[in-house]
Protein backbone atom coordinates (compact mmCIF):
# COMPACT_ATOMS: atom_id res chain seq x y z
CA UNK A 1 0.00 0.00 0.00
CA UNK A 2 1.39 3.95 -1.14
CA UNK A 3 1.96 6.15 1.16
CA UNK A 4 -0.68 8.32 0.11
CA UNK A 5 -3.16 5.54 -0.07
CA UNK A 6 -2.21 4.86 4.19
CA UNK A 7 -2.80 8.79 4.78
CA UNK A 8 -6.36 8.36 2.99
CA UNK A 9 -7.52 5.81 5.05
CA UNK A 10 -6.07 7.00 8.37
CA UNK A 11 -7.98 10.44 7.39
CA UNK A 12 -11.19 8.36 6.79
CA UNK A 13 -10.83 6.70 9.90
CA UNK A 14 -10.24 10.26 12.04
CA UNK A 15 -12.66 12.29 9.97
CA UNK A 16 -10.07 13.96 8.82
CA UNK A 17 -10.92 16.53 5.76
CA UNK A 18 -6.92 16.07 4.50
CA UNK A 19 -8.26 17.92 1.04
CA UNK A 20 -9.74 21.01 0.04
CA UNK A 21 -10.26 22.99 -2.79
CA UNK A 22 -11.02 26.38 -2.41
CA UNK A 23 -12.11 29.27 -5.52
CA UNK A 24 -10.89 32.56 -4.52
CA UNK A 25 -12.72 34.20 -7.34
CA UNK A 26 -15.11 33.11 -9.91
CA UNK A 27 -13.68 35.96 -11.91
CA UNK A 28 -12.05 35.33 -15.18
CA UNK A 29 -10.21 37.32 -18.29
CA UNK A 30 -11.29 33.64 -19.95
CA UNK A 31 -14.60 33.07 -20.99
CA UNK A 32 -14.10 29.06 -22.00
CA UNK A 33 -17.66 27.42 -23.15
CA UNK A 34 -17.41 24.66 -21.11
CA UNK A 35 -17.02 26.41 -17.89
CA UNK A 36 -19.53 25.45 -15.01
CA UNK A 37 -18.99 28.59 -13.45
CA UNK A 38 -20.73 31.89 -13.06
CA UNK A 39 -18.15 34.52 -13.45
CA UNK A 40 -19.51 37.11 -10.52
CA UNK A 41 -17.42 38.68 -8.25
CA UNK A 42 -20.00 39.87 -5.77
CA UNK A 43 -19.79 38.59 -2.11
CA UNK A 44 -16.55 37.00 -2.48
CA UNK A 45 -14.64 36.69 0.52
CA UNK A 46 -12.12 39.67 1.59
CA UNK A 47 -8.38 38.90 2.71
CA UNK A 48 -8.83 38.67 5.95
CA UNK A 49 -12.15 36.02 6.01
CA UNK A 50 -9.67 34.30 3.32
CA UNK A 51 -6.78 34.34 5.58
CA UNK A 52 -9.41 33.15 8.91
CA UNK A 53 -10.27 30.39 6.61
CA UNK A 54 -6.77 28.91 6.06
CA UNK A 55 -6.45 29.20 9.62
CA UNK A 56 -9.46 27.10 10.89
CA UNK A 57 -8.68 24.49 7.67
CA UNK A 58 -4.98 23.97 9.48
CA UNK A 59 -6.99 23.94 12.68
CA UNK A 60 -9.38 20.67 11.29
CA UNK A 61 -6.02 19.21 9.71
CA UNK A 62 -6.26 20.02 6.42
CA UNK A 63 -2.73 19.00 4.33
CA UNK A 64 -3.69 19.54 0.63
CA UNK A 65 -4.87 23.21 -0.21
CA UNK A 66 -6.17 23.97 -3.81
CA UNK A 67 -6.45 26.94 -4.76
CA UNK A 68 -7.84 28.17 -8.18
CA UNK A 69 -11.23 29.99 -9.70
CA UNK A 70 -12.09 31.38 -11.97
CA UNK A 71 -8.30 32.93 -12.21
CA UNK A 72 -7.25 33.50 -8.70
CA UNK A 73 -4.34 35.77 -10.13
CA UNK A 74 -7.10 38.33 -10.82
CA UNK A 75 -7.04 38.86 -6.94
CA UNK A 76 -4.34 42.07 -6.44
CA UNK A 77 -3.90 39.80 -2.76
CA UNK A 78 -3.29 36.24 -4.52
CA UNK A 79 0.49 36.19 -3.68
CA UNK A 80 -0.83 37.29 -0.41
CA UNK A 81 -3.12 34.67 0.23
CA UNK A 82 -0.90 31.63 -1.09
CA UNK A 83 2.01 33.54 1.46
CA UNK A 84 -0.26 32.56 3.99
CA UNK A 85 -0.91 28.94 2.89
CA UNK A 86 2.80 28.46 2.60
CA UNK A 87 3.13 29.73 6.54
CA UNK A 88 -0.02 27.21 7.49
CA UNK A 89 2.19 24.33 6.01
CA UNK A 90 -0.40 23.14 3.57
CA UNK A 91 0.79 21.61 0.47
CA UNK A 92 -0.24 24.22 -2.60
CA UNK A 93 -1.73 23.59 -6.04
CA UNK A 94 -2.34 26.22 -7.95
CA UNK A 95 -4.62 26.46 -11.31
CA UNK A 96 -4.69 29.42 -13.71
CA UNK A 97 -4.42 29.81 -17.55
CA UNK A 98 -1.57 31.39 -17.13
CA UNK A 99 -2.26 34.14 -19.19
CA UNK A 100 -1.32 37.20 -16.86
CA UNK A 101 2.37 34.71 -15.37
CA UNK A 102 4.99 36.86 -16.24
CA UNK A 103 8.91 36.26 -14.81
CA UNK A 104 7.72 38.19 -11.56
CA UNK A 105 4.76 35.52 -10.66
CA UNK A 106 7.03 32.26 -11.93
CA UNK A 107 9.51 33.36 -9.44
CA UNK A 108 7.33 34.11 -6.40
CA UNK A 109 5.66 31.15 -7.12
CA UNK A 110 9.01 28.89 -6.68
CA UNK A 111 9.70 31.08 -3.94
CA UNK A 112 6.82 30.31 -1.69
CA UNK A 113 7.46 26.73 -2.81
CA UNK A 114 3.75 25.85 -4.56
CA UNK A 115 3.77 21.96 -5.17
CA UNK A 116 2.30 21.91 -8.49
CA UNK A 117 0.87 24.47 -10.82
CA UNK A 118 -1.82 23.12 -13.44
CA UNK A 119 -2.38 25.20 -16.34
CA UNK A 120 -5.37 24.12 -18.93
CA UNK A 121 -4.81 23.84 -22.28
CA UNK A 122 -7.87 22.87 -25.11
CA UNK A 123 -5.18 23.19 -28.23
CA UNK A 124 -1.71 23.30 -29.64
CA UNK A 125 -3.32 24.97 -32.35
CA UNK A 126 -4.36 29.31 -31.76
CA UNK A 127 -7.56 29.22 -33.73
CA UNK A 128 -9.07 26.52 -31.79
CA UNK A 129 -7.34 27.11 -27.80
CA UNK A 130 -8.62 30.47 -28.32
CA UNK A 131 -11.93 29.75 -29.66
CA UNK A 132 -12.83 27.97 -27.02
CA UNK A 133 -11.23 30.46 -24.11
CA UNK A 134 -12.84 33.79 -26.39
CA UNK A 135 -9.58 35.52 -25.75
CA UNK A 136 -7.12 36.05 -29.07
CA UNK A 137 -3.83 35.60 -27.88
CA UNK A 138 -4.47 33.71 -24.97
CA UNK A 139 -2.75 30.06 -26.09
CA UNK A 140 0.32 32.21 -26.93
CA UNK A 141 0.42 33.59 -23.15
CA UNK A 142 -0.57 30.45 -21.74
CA UNK A 143 2.43 28.80 -23.27
CA UNK A 144 4.48 31.87 -22.40
CA UNK A 145 3.37 31.15 -18.97
CA UNK A 146 3.90 27.66 -18.81
CA UNK A 147 7.61 28.30 -19.87
CA UNK A 148 8.26 30.65 -17.41
CA UNK A 149 6.87 28.35 -14.56
CA UNK A 150 9.05 25.97 -15.90
CA UNK A 151 12.49 27.87 -16.25
CA UNK A 152 11.97 28.37 -12.63
CA UNK A 153 11.80 24.51 -11.99
CA UNK A 154 8.05 24.07 -10.97
CA UNK A 155 5.83 21.17 -11.60
CA UNK A 156 3.32 21.70 -14.47
CA UNK A 157 0.10 19.80 -15.23
CA UNK A 158 -1.35 20.63 -18.72
CA UNK A 159 -5.10 19.46 -17.79
CA UNK A 160 -7.12 18.94 -21.11
CA UNK A 161 -10.74 19.34 -21.26
CA UNK A 162 -12.17 17.42 -24.27
CA UNK A 163 -14.98 18.02 -26.15
CA UNK A 164 -16.45 19.03 -29.88
CA UNK A 165 -14.22 21.56 -30.57
CA UNK A 166 -11.02 19.79 -29.77
CA UNK A 167 -11.18 16.43 -30.05
CA UNK A 168 -8.60 16.11 -32.77
CA UNK A 169 -6.31 17.88 -30.34
CA UNK A 170 -5.59 15.76 -27.79
CA UNK A 171 -2.66 13.97 -28.77
CA UNK A 172 -1.29 17.82 -30.31
CA UNK A 173 -1.89 18.95 -26.87
CA UNK A 174 -0.01 15.74 -25.37
CA UNK A 175 2.80 16.33 -27.52
CA UNK A 176 2.92 20.00 -26.80
CA UNK A 177 3.32 18.69 -22.73
CA UNK A 178 6.34 16.62 -23.86
CA UNK A 179 7.96 19.78 -25.62
CA UNK A 180 7.68 21.92 -22.71
CA UNK A 181 8.03 19.30 -19.76
CA UNK A 182 5.11 19.17 -17.94
CA UNK A 183 2.59 16.31 -17.08
CA UNK A 184 -0.34 15.82 -19.39
CA UNK A 185 -3.72 14.69 -17.99
CA UNK A 186 -6.80 14.13 -20.36
CA UNK A 187 -10.75 14.60 -19.29
CA UNK A 188 -13.38 14.06 -21.41
CA UNK A 189 -16.30 15.12 -18.45
CA UNK A 190 -18.35 18.14 -19.08
CA UNK A 191 -20.47 19.15 -16.41
CA UNK A 192 -23.63 21.07 -16.16
CA UNK A 193 -23.34 24.31 -14.87
CA UNK A 194 -23.85 24.81 -10.87
CA UNK A 195 -26.81 26.46 -11.36
CA UNK A 196 -28.41 23.67 -12.80
CA UNK A 197 -27.88 24.87 -16.53
CA UNK A 198 -27.30 21.93 -19.00
CA UNK A 199 -26.86 23.64 -21.50
CA UNK A 200 -23.12 22.55 -21.54
CA UNK A 201 -23.70 19.25 -22.35
CA UNK A 202 -24.17 19.73 -25.80
CA UNK A 203 -20.05 19.82 -25.88
CA UNK A 204 -19.58 16.23 -24.56
CA UNK A 205 -18.02 14.16 -27.50
CA UNK A 206 -19.73 10.80 -28.92
CA UNK A 207 -19.30 7.25 -27.81
CA UNK A 208 -17.71 6.86 -30.47
CA UNK A 209 -15.15 9.33 -30.37
CA UNK A 210 -14.28 8.29 -26.67
CA UNK A 211 -13.89 4.96 -27.87
CA UNK A 212 -11.62 6.06 -29.62
CA UNK A 213 -9.73 8.35 -27.51
CA UNK A 214 -9.88 4.69 -24.71
CA UNK A 215 -8.17 2.89 -27.20
CA UNK A 216 -4.94 5.45 -27.43
CA UNK A 217 -1.80 4.38 -25.48
CA UNK A 218 -0.42 7.24 -25.63
CA UNK A 219 -3.15 9.09 -23.71
CA UNK A 220 -4.11 5.98 -21.46
CA UNK A 221 -1.12 3.98 -21.18
CA UNK A 222 -1.73 0.26 -21.33
CA UNK A 223 -4.65 0.16 -23.29
CA UNK A 224 -5.55 -3.38 -22.37
CA UNK A 225 -5.34 -3.02 -18.48
CA UNK A 226 -7.66 0.08 -18.74
CA UNK A 227 -9.88 -1.50 -20.96
CA UNK A 228 -9.96 -4.56 -18.78
CA UNK A 229 -13.56 -6.22 -17.65
CA UNK A 230 -14.00 -5.57 -14.03
CA UNK A 231 -13.06 -8.13 -11.53
CA UNK A 232 -16.19 -9.36 -9.71
CA UNK A 233 -18.06 -7.24 -7.59
CA UNK A 234 -16.93 -8.07 -3.30
CA UNK A 235 -17.63 -7.15 0.26
CA UNK A 236 -15.01 -4.06 -0.22
CA UNK A 237 -17.18 -2.53 -3.39
CA UNK A 238 -20.56 -2.62 -1.48
CA UNK A 239 -19.02 -1.25 1.65
CA UNK A 240 -16.78 1.15 0.28
CA UNK A 241 -17.91 4.54 -0.55
CA UNK A 242 -18.40 6.36 -3.65
CA UNK A 243 -15.72 8.99 -3.50
CA UNK A 244 -13.96 11.42 -1.46
CA UNK A 245 -16.51 14.29 -1.76
CA UNK A 246 -17.61 14.73 1.74
CA UNK A 247 -15.40 12.03 3.32
CA UNK A 248 -11.46 13.29 3.02
CA UNK A 249 -11.63 16.33 0.87
CA UNK A 250 -14.08 19.31 -0.04
CA UNK A 251 -14.90 22.68 -1.55
CA UNK A 252 -15.08 26.27 -0.61
CA UNK A 253 -16.66 29.24 -2.59
CA UNK A 254 -15.73 32.57 -3.34
CA UNK A 255 -18.44 33.30 -1.21
CA UNK A 256 -17.72 30.53 1.77
CA UNK A 257 -19.86 28.22 1.08
CA UNK A 258 -19.09 24.53 1.40
CA UNK A 259 -19.92 22.02 -0.84
CA UNK A 260 -18.58 18.01 -0.23
CA UNK A 261 -17.10 18.66 -3.81
CA UNK A 262 -16.97 21.40 -6.71
CA UNK A 263 -19.11 19.05 -8.86
CA UNK A 264 -21.48 18.26 -6.38
CA UNK A 265 -23.97 21.47 -5.36
CA UNK A 266 -24.96 20.89 -2.17
CA UNK A 267 -24.79 23.95 0.34
CA UNK A 268 -23.71 21.92 3.93
CA UNK A 269 -22.99 25.31 5.44
CA UNK A 270 -21.32 29.04 4.97
CA UNK A 271 -18.13 30.02 6.87
CA UNK A 272 -19.20 33.18 7.01
CA UNK A 273 -21.80 31.83 9.53
CA UNK A 274 -20.02 28.76 11.35
CA UNK A 275 -16.67 27.86 12.04
CA UNK A 276 -15.36 25.44 9.16
CA UNK A 277 -14.79 21.96 11.44
CA UNK A 278 -18.62 22.60 12.59
CA UNK A 279 -19.63 22.46 9.21
CA UNK A 280 -17.38 19.74 8.81
CA UNK A 281 -18.56 17.64 11.68
CA UNK A 282 -22.02 18.43 12.17
CA UNK A 283 -23.84 19.69 8.40
CA UNK A 284 -26.46 17.47 8.19
CA UNK A 285 -26.05 17.44 3.96
CA UNK A 286 -22.34 16.03 4.76
CA UNK A 287 -24.04 13.57 7.01
CA UNK A 288 -26.11 12.48 4.33
CA UNK A 289 -23.34 11.79 1.56
CA UNK A 290 -20.82 10.15 4.43
CA UNK A 291 -23.86 7.31 5.41
CA UNK A 292 -24.18 5.79 1.62
CA UNK A 293 -22.03 3.22 1.02
CA UNK A 294 -22.00 1.12 -2.58
CA UNK A 295 -24.32 -1.02 -1.46
CA UNK A 296 -26.90 1.85 -0.70
CA UNK A 297 -26.77 3.49 -4.26
CA UNK A 298 -29.15 2.80 -6.36
CA UNK A 299 -29.12 0.65 -9.73
CA UNK A 300 -25.52 0.58 -9.39
CA UNK A 301 -25.22 -1.38 -6.21
CA UNK A 302 -26.10 -4.46 -8.49
CA UNK A 303 -23.79 -3.25 -11.53
CA UNK A 304 -20.62 -5.16 -12.29
CA UNK A 305 -19.07 -1.87 -12.56
CA UNK A 306 -19.42 -0.77 -8.90
CA UNK A 307 -16.17 -1.48 -7.92
CA UNK A 308 -14.32 0.31 -11.25
CA UNK A 309 -16.32 2.73 -12.43
CA UNK A 310 -15.81 6.22 -11.94
CA UNK A 311 -19.24 7.39 -11.19
CA UNK A 312 -19.62 11.16 -9.69
CA UNK A 313 -22.09 11.00 -6.76
CA UNK A 314 -22.28 15.14 -7.63
CA UNK A 315 -23.01 14.85 -11.36
CA UNK A 316 -25.42 11.60 -9.90
CA UNK A 317 -26.87 14.70 -8.11
CA UNK A 318 -27.69 16.98 -11.05
CA UNK A 319 -29.19 14.02 -12.73
CA UNK A 320 -31.63 13.82 -9.73
CA UNK A 321 -30.07 10.99 -7.25
CA UNK A 322 -27.21 11.33 -5.55
CA UNK A 323 -27.87 7.50 -5.16
CA UNK A 324 -28.33 6.66 -8.63
CA UNK A 325 -26.38 6.36 -11.95
CA UNK A 326 -24.11 9.12 -13.37
CA UNK A 327 -24.72 8.91 -16.98
CA UNK A 328 -21.59 9.94 -18.37
CA UNK A 329 -19.65 7.33 -16.08
CA UNK A 330 -21.98 4.93 -16.89
CA UNK A 331 -21.01 5.56 -20.59
CA UNK A 332 -17.23 5.48 -20.09
CA UNK A 333 -17.56 2.32 -18.37
CA UNK A 334 -19.14 0.62 -20.84
CA UNK A 335 -16.97 2.37 -23.66
CA UNK A 336 -13.81 1.42 -21.76
CA UNK A 337 -14.80 -2.24 -21.40
CA UNK A 338 -17.67 -2.89 -23.49
CA UNK A 339 -19.83 -4.28 -21.02
CA UNK A 340 -23.08 -2.81 -20.62
CA UNK A 341 -23.55 -1.09 -17.03
CA UNK A 342 -26.99 -1.57 -14.88
CA UNK A 343 -27.77 2.49 -15.45
CA UNK A 344 -27.89 1.66 -18.96
CA UNK A 345 -30.30 -1.11 -18.84
CA UNK A 346 -32.88 0.79 -16.76
CA UNK A 347 -32.61 3.71 -19.01
CA UNK A 348 -33.33 1.36 -22.03
CA UNK A 349 -36.06 -0.29 -20.26
CA UNK A 350 -37.69 3.09 -19.52
CA UNK A 351 -38.55 4.58 -22.21
CA UNK A 352 -40.30 7.55 -20.76
CA UNK A 353 -37.21 8.56 -18.93
CA UNK A 354 -35.49 11.94 -20.19
CA UNK A 355 -31.75 11.89 -20.94
CA UNK A 356 -32.10 15.32 -19.86
CA UNK A 357 -29.96 16.03 -16.52
CA UNK A 358 -32.19 17.97 -14.32
CA UNK A 359 -31.64 20.25 -10.76
CA UNK A 360 -33.72 18.83 -8.05
CA UNK A 361 -33.41 20.81 -5.17
CA UNK A 362 -31.88 19.38 -1.70
CA UNK A 363 -33.97 17.57 0.84
CA UNK A 364 -32.38 16.91 4.23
Amino acid sequence: MSLMSKLNQKALRQGVPLSVHLDVTYRCNERCEHCYLDHEGDGEMNTAEIKALLDQLAAAGVFFLTISGGEPLIRPDCFEIIEHARKLRFNVKFKTNAVLIREKQAKRLRELNVEQVQISVYSHRAEVHDGISKVPGSLKRTINGIRLLKSQGLKVTIANVLMKGNLQDAEGVRQLAVEVGAHYTLDPTITPMMNGDTSLLRLRISSDSLRTVFQNPDLVGNVEEFCAPPPPVDEDALEGYPCSAGHTACYVSPRGDVYPCVQFPITCGNIREQEFLDIWQNSPQLKEVRAIRGKHLTTCSSCNHLGTCTRCPGLAYMEGNMRGPSTADCEKSYVRTGIISAGMLARANSPSASSLIQIRPYVA
